[in-house]
């Protein structure tokens, strides 16, 4: 399934299921399962680069109207999306991690 090319929508109910969520996630490098959401680690060479990184994560989460939650350091930052409406992951959050991943490749 080509999630980056997919609109985020207004979800209601019960979340993914895990083994939904483990076959969705073969589709998306380095995404893991954590905690009832994806999360993925990014590293850059310098702050710089990590926040221009930081800025442009937030122009997809506010384009979709779908906002994770950012670990950010120096040369790091994790992306953390889940969907409260759900209580856990949803097709949202695979919506947007691959648009993230877009950014960069």
């Amino acid at each position: 399934m080509n999630f980056a090319q997919m609109k985020c929508k207004p979800v209601s109910g019960a979340p993914m299921s895990a083994a939904q969520v483990e076959a969705d996630l073969k589709s998306l490098a380095g995404w893991a399962s954590v905690d009832n959401a994806l999360e993925k680690s990014f590293s850059f060479p310098d702050y710089h680069r990590t926040m221009a990184f930081v800025n442009a994560v937030a122009w997809v989460a506010h384009t979709e109207d779908h906002h994770p939650d950012l670990a950010v350091s120096y040369s790091r930052c994790v992306v953390r999306f889940n969907t409260h409406s759900v209580g856990g992951i949803s097709l949202n959050d695979f919506i947007c991690a691959a648009k993230v991943d877009a950014l960069l490749g």
